[in-house]
Order: structure tokens, then C-alpha cells, then sequence
């Protein structure tokens, strides 16, 4: 029974069971329904829409491009031919000229740049994807300490009901002292008063955690009713040397994206070929003798080399290795500031471990001066002042265990989101 006393936690998780009928949450249904619920979870959706249009107005790249056009001109002099004495004599061009054509150009060969923006734009909405992931992840981290504030306020409610039933006992033995004019009636209301001011602690703290029930509710979208009670988490075994944080899937996203930004500045620079038909109609036509509006039409190959893309590529790719080195050392720094979180976490749950062991001896210690100090008021030997400062001793012994047990989970639960483990 004095373990089961000293160990706040425990002595919760009997209470909410025995609760009938009570609103139960985990830590695992909070994450899963904040995480449905939060808004910026709907850009996925948007994310993915936007990337797919971009592949797909990429790849029509790949169809014959039509472009049709009108022209119209006048010029202050066209070419005449004028020969002395010829059996014939040759119209010269009208100085307004005109033109509608149709072009069809079909690509043959491009480099790889259209292969490679495709691939661009499809590692572009991966990087933005794995950023929402990384943002998703301080939503469950602020869940997670929220969490832990509630059961800590739970864990200080049951200690003050525990405090409130020592208090009472002690109101008894006075009452029965007064009643056999044994006590004065200042011992019996300073013990009323202590109870008083009791009952006021155990109300700031259920405002307190009622308050943060509807923050939680909130981010849940959950109706959460002041006699909710939240489950202890069951931590397995987490390996702290395999990291599976969110973050480390965006490093690997922007790496692969640099590299493929790289292969598409080579392929800028080269080559490209492409096949045409232009067809039209105006005056003149291909017949430039012929000064009549007539049909027309031309095919071939094209062959074209942006020799002005060589100016830049160097340098451009010379900032796409400065991008990628920049990169690496950021995933390089968090790896090592992970790392150091990592070993101050586990230092701190062996510190937690140590004290708690030494907590459960003071609260037996406490525990056992108490009920000298009970029986002691009972017999008239001490005063009711005497008696409160027993009884808050011991409460503040399984205040501190409290705090211990609470802030052991915590850090568990911290070592779990440090490595990125669910």
C-alpha cells in the first residue's frame, strides 16, 4: 500500500479506471487527430496537384508545338527586274505584302531538358512535402508537452485529494479532543483553514487543466470534458543512434534536387533539334515573281545551339555545388545538435531514475513521521500546527516524486521525438 501511495501515477491510473463511465484519451489518438485536423495538413493535397500539373505541362513538351501567325508590311522599295529589249516583261512586287502561316514543330532532340525539369519539378514537391512533414512535426512535439501538463496537474489533484483525506482525519481527532474538552477550538480551525486553503489549491489546478484540455481539444477537434482522463503513455526501447525525424528526409529531398538542378544546367547548354512544317498563305508566295496571293508551304530540319547558355553554366553550376555543399552541412549540424540532445536526454532519465528511487525512501520516512504526529495529536501530546507541518512535509515529498515520475515521461517521450520515432 505505501508503493501504491507513492506513486502518484499509479494511484491515477487506478482512479480513472474506477471512474465510471469517464472520457479516456491517449497520446496516440491526440497526435493522430491534431495531425487529421490541422489545416496545413490540406496543403498536401495542393502540394501534389501542383506538382502534377507541372509534370504534365512538362511532358507536352514532348507534342508537336503548332503556332500560327499574320503578318502584314508595306516597304518603301521591292526589287525589280528590268531587262532592254526582253520578249517579256516581269511585274515587280507590291510594296504591301502579306502573310498567314501555320508551324509545326516537332522536337527530335532536346538534351535531356525536358527529362530533367520533369524531374526537377517532381523533386521540388517532394522538398515542399517533406517541409509540411517538418512542420507537422512541431505540431506533435506542442501536443506532446501539452499532454504532459495535463497529467502533471492530474498527478497534483490526486496528491491534494490525498493531502485534503490526511487534513480530514486530523479534523476528527481535534473535533472528538474538543468535544471531550480536551482542545481548543483555534487547533480545530486551523486545521478547517489549512483544509480551506487546500480545496483553493486543488481549484486553481483544475481551471488550470481544464484550460489546457480545451487547447488540446482544440487542436484535436475534440470535445474534451473536464472529467477526461488522459492515459499514461507506454513507452517501448528507443534507439537513440537511428534517427527517423522528418527533417532528415527533407536533407535527402534537396540533395537529390540539387543534383538533378545540376544535370539540367548541362543539358541548357546543349544541342537541340527539332523537326518543321510552315505552311501559309499570302503575296507573295514562295514564287517571288509572281505578284499573287498563292499557297505555300516548307519543311525541314532545325538544328540550334544556344552558344550563350556556355557564359553561364559554369557559374551556375558552381552555385548548385555551393547549394549542395550548404546542404550537407546543415543536415551535418543538425545530425551533431541531435545527437547532443540525444545524450542530455538520456543523462537526464537516469537522473530522473536515481531521484525517484530516493523519493519513495523520504516519502516512507515522511509517511511513517506522520502517523507518529496523528496519534501524537490524538493523545494531545503535539498541537494541530505540528501536525500540518508533518502532513505538509510529506506532501511535499510526493509533490517532488510527482514532479520526478512526470518529468521522467516527459523526457522519455522527448528522447522519442528527438529520434523521430512514433
Amino acid at each position: 500500500m505505501r508503493k501504491m501511495k507513492s506513486i502518484v501515477i499509479v494511484f491515477m491510473s487506478v482512479f480513472s479506471i474506477a471512474t465510471a463511465g469517464a472520457q479516456v484519451f491517449s497520446l496516440s489518438v491526440a497526435e493522430s487527430r491534431a495531425r487529421e485536423n490541422y489545416p496545413l495538413i490540406k496543403q498536401r493535397g495542393l502540394i501534389e496537384k501542383t506538382g502534377m500539373l507541372t509534370v504534365s505541362n512538362l511532358s507536352k513538351g514532348y507534342l508537336p508545338q503548332l503556332t500560327a501567325g499574320a503578318q502584314g508590311t508595306y516597304q518603301s522599295d521591292v526589287t525589280k527586274i528590268n531587262i532592254p529589249n526582253a520578249p517579256f516583261k516581269v511585274e515587280p512586287l507590291s510594296k504591301d505584302q502579306y502573310k498567314i502561316n501555320l508551324d509545326i514543330n516537332q522536337l527530335i532532340y532536346d538534351g535531356g531538358m525536358i527529362r530533367n525539369q520533369t524531374e526537377v519539378a517532381r523533386l521540388q514537391s517532394s522538398v515542399e512535402d517533406k517541409r509540411l512533414e517538418v512542420e507537422m512535426f512541431k505540431l506533435r512535439e506542442r501536443v506532446n508537452q501539452l499532454y504532459c501538463s495535463i497529467l502533471y496537474m492530474d498527478a497534483m489533484i490526486a496528491q491534494i485529494e490525498m493531502v485534503k483525506t490526511d487534513i480530514g482525519n486530523g479534523i476528527k481527532k481535534v473535533t472528538a479532543q474538543l468535544d471531550g474538552g480536551i482542545a481548543f477550538r483555534s487547533s480545530l480551525n486551523v486545521l478547517k483553514a489549512e483544509d480551506l486553503k487546500t480545496e483553493q489549491r486543488k481549484i486553481e489546478l483544475q481551471a488550470s487543466r481544464m484550460g489546457m484540455l480545451q487547447v488540446l481539444g482544440v487542436l484535436t477537434d475534440t470535445v474534451l470534458n473536464e472529467n477526461c482522463q488522459l492515459e499514461i503513455p507506454v513507452l517501448g526501447e528507443v534507439d537513440p543512434s537511428f534517427m527517423l525525424r522528418p527533417e532528415m528526409e527533407l536533407f535527402k529531398s534537396q540533395i537529390a534536387l540539387q543534383g538533378k538542378q545540376y544535370d539540367l544546367i548541362r543539358s541548357k547548354g546543349s544541342p537541340k533539334a527539332s523537326a518543321f512544317v510552315q505552311g501559309g498563305y499570302g503575296r507573295p508566295g514562295l514564287n517571288m515573281l509572281q505578284n499573287t496571293f498563292d499557297w505555300y508551304g516548307i519543311g525541314g530540319i532545325r538544328f540550334n545551339w544556344m552558344i550563350g547558355n556556355l557564359y553561364t553554366s559554369a557559374n551556375e553550376k558552381q552555385m548548385a555545388a555551393i547549394a549542395l555543399k550548404s546542404i550537407k552541412l546543415q543536415e551535418e549540424t543538425f545530425l551533431k545538435n541531435s545527437s547532443a540532445q540525444v545524450t542530455q536526454q538520456l543523462i537526464e532519465i537516469s537522473k530522473l531514475k536515481k531521484l525517484m528511487m530516493t523519493d519513495r525512501e523520504i516519502i516512507v520516512l515522511r509517511e511513517s513521521v506522520k502517523t507518529a504526529a496523528a496519534a501524537q495529536l490524538e493523545a494531545g501530546v503535539i498541537t494541530s500546527n505540528d501536525y500540518l507541518r508533518e502532513v505538509n512535509a510529506e506532501d511535499q515529498s510526493r509533490q517532488t516524486l510527482t514532479a520526478h515520475e512526470i518529468q521522467l515521461v516527459q523526457a522519455e517521450i522527448q528522447l522519442k521525438l528527438i529520434t523521430g520515432k512514433k
